[in-house]
């Protein structure tokens, strides 16, 4: 017994004539009789009754008829999932993002993708946000979660993720919670010694007329999170840092309205923008 076989028979079995059937099966009558003796030979048992005039189903042809359009049903099903499997993109790609990105954003996307394309595998690579765009530039990966600015590199492609806000931190000790209260001459600032932050707080404190009193440069947002912790000043972190931050009940947020937010996206090289696995992880949904 064998698929082709159970076709013919299926369809005899509705056509209920050898002629229609043989015809639609191409195949010839004469074979197709001796796949139905074939198969009444397997069983043990008559499937049609069958006379000059007319063809009938048994009682051994109706069980028979059930058992097949259930197994015929199945094996279409097979086939069109292992067709959508072969289709299905595969591969692997290499991610590199921030460890507060790997909480914050990267969850939910990694999510939507797989529902898309298990077949993928991804590969993921935490560091310094400053170093996504050179890594992508050096291709040490696929694609980073990086931040859009103004110098950003004509190579590399951007795709917006977010609107990331920065707020104004102070030590929970100090009670400070206006803007107002802050001294920029007794107060001392915790700046990150590069990067997009850096570069944003400098421009803040340049139109306020500022000229703060700088405690320390740290390298990432976490360390500022830790030293404005410690009583070492106040500082500029990325609000998604402090939501994710274990120390946020130890510092006071202070809103100010004018600082510049800045975009966080994916970036890849352009020259690979269009590769299937790039572009489908790029245009993944993060809702």
């Amino acid at each position: 017994m064998d698929i082709k076989s159970l076709q013919m028979f299926t369809h005899l079995a509705t056509s209920l004539h050898f002629g229609t059937t043989a015809e639609a099966m191409f195949v010839s009558p004469s074979t197709l009789s001796r796949v139905i003796q074939r198969l009444e030979s397997e069983l043990g048992c008559v499937l049609f009754k069958r006379d000059n005039r007319k063809v009938a189903l048994t009682h051994a042809g109706d069980k028979l008829l059930a058992f097949a359009t259930d197994m015929l049903t199945d094996w279409q099903a097979l086939r069109a999932d292992l067709r959508n499997d072969s289709e299905q993109l595969q591969g692997e790609i290499s991610l590199f993002c921030s460890v507060t990105a790997s909480q914050s954003h990267l969850p939910l996307l990694l999510r939507q993708f797989r529902e898309r394309y298990p077949a993928v595998d991804i590969t993921l690579v935490t560091g310094d946000p400053a170093l996504a765009i050179d890594r992508v530039r050096q291709q040490q990966c696929d694609i980073s979660i990086a931040i859009h600015t103004p110098d950003f590199p004509a190579e590399v492609a951007f795709s917006s993720l977010d609107n990331i806000p920065l707020v104004l931190i102070a030590p929970k000790e100090w009670r400070v919670t206006q803007l107002q209260h802050i001294d920029w001459r007794r107060h001392q600032v915790v700046m990150p010694e590069h990067g997009p932050t850096r570069r944003i707080v400098y421009h803040w404190f340049a139109e306020h007329g500022i000229r703060p009193s700088v405690y320390a440069s740290v390298g990432g947002n976490e360390a500022i999170v830790s030293m404005v912790a410690l009583e070492c000043g106040v500082g500029f972190v990325p609000q998604v840092v402090l939501d994710h931050s274990t120390l946020s009940s130890s510092v006071s947020r202070i809103p100010v309205a004018d600082i510049e937010p800045y975009a966080l996206g994916l970036c890849c090289l352009k020259t690979r923008r269009q590769e299937p696995l790039l572009d489908a992880f790029i245009q993944t949904p993060l809702s």
